[in-house]
């Protein structure tokens, strides 16, 4: 079955637009589903029943996946089948009319301010490599943007004599955020001092981030460097590049930013997706209460 894999991926690429890490996910989660299903005994896509479908999704489930990863696996699975619906390649979705499961609610991890403080000092600034790394990590909290939009930056998108990025989401659409004066000088620094030095042979490139072979820095990369600085820095909590992005939401409105402006800098389309951070920042403020006010015990 997996012969219609590839054509599928294509077709998504092709007709849809989907981004490289889109198909990439789809491609993951319909494969796996396959080799579910024929160890099952279906070999053929017209030999797959919705009980194929509905016994994958509870083994994930089971397994402890989040209903965030079911969901996506429903979504693709019902784009594969769609698409073999209309290559004539099945009579019947096995998946028609399955309900999407309501996303579990969590409460972002954000990382305390000390602790933000220490990553961003553990890179060794008197390397290049180092010096990449502080300038991203500084970038990544001062803005809140994704790591996908972060390595996506190029030179020229990055103003830090105005103190602004222009970075564009995995929609395509643009948006401008501002940036604070530490970030600022960090990314001027590596951009005059070390970004030169790891472009080797490669001078024509225009990613702000590069690799040790002169290239753009990719997603998986980021996540190998931020990772490292966290051990070093002595931080317990399994952090990703969104912690920093949810540290960043966090700290804002625990400052006293409003709810529109946190939004509009971290992209959100709809605000009920930000407001998530506003409970992060009323449990923090009561927590600074009951530490400091002299009757709050």
């Amino acid at each position: 079955m997996k012969s219609h894999l590839q054509p599928f991926l294509h077709y998504l690429s092709g007709d849809k637009g989907l981004s490289p890490n889109t198909l990439e996910s789809y491609g993951r989660d319909v494969s796996q589903f396959l080799e579910f299903a024929e160890e099952r005994g279906a070999v053929q896509p017209e030999e797959i029943r919705r009980s194929h479908v509905m016994l994958y999704l509870g083994s994930l489930r089971g397994a402890g996946r989040a209903t965030a990863t079911l969901n996506r696996n429903a979504v693709s699975l019902r784009a594969f089948f769609h698409y073999l619906l209309k290559e004539r390649l099945i009579e019947q979705d096995p998946t028609l009319d399955m309900e999407t499961m309501k996303p579990d609610k969590k409460t972002p991890m954000v990382l305390t301010i000390s602790e933000i403080e220490q990553l961003l000092a553990a890179p060794d600034v008197n390397t290049p490599q180092g010096m990449r790394d502080k300038a991203m990590l500084e970038l990544l909290y001062a803005t809140g943007i994704k790591v996908s939009e972060l390595i996506s930056l190029n030179v020229n998108d990055v103003h830090t004599d105005m103190k602004f990025a222009r970075c564009t989401g995995t929609s395509g659409k643009e948006r401008v955020v501002p940036i604070g004066t530490i970030a600022a000088e960090s990314v001027a620094a590596y951009i005059s001092h070390m970004r030169d030095k790891l472009l080797r042979d490669q001078q024509e490139e225009p990613a702000m981030f590069l690799n040790s072979l002169g290239g753009r820095l990719t997603r998986q990369g980021f996540w190998k460097i931020i990772k490292k600085y966290a051990r070093e820095a002595n931080i317990e909590q399994d952090i990703t590049p969104h912690t920093l992005r949810h540290s960043f939401a966090a700290h804002l409105l625990e400052g006293g930013a409003d709810l529109r402006s946190v939004q509009q800098m971290l992209g959100h389309a709809d605000i009920s997706t930000t407001q998530i951070y506003n409970g992060i920042a009323r449990k923090n403020m009561k927590e600074v209460y009951e530490s400091h006010h002299p009757r709050a015990r």
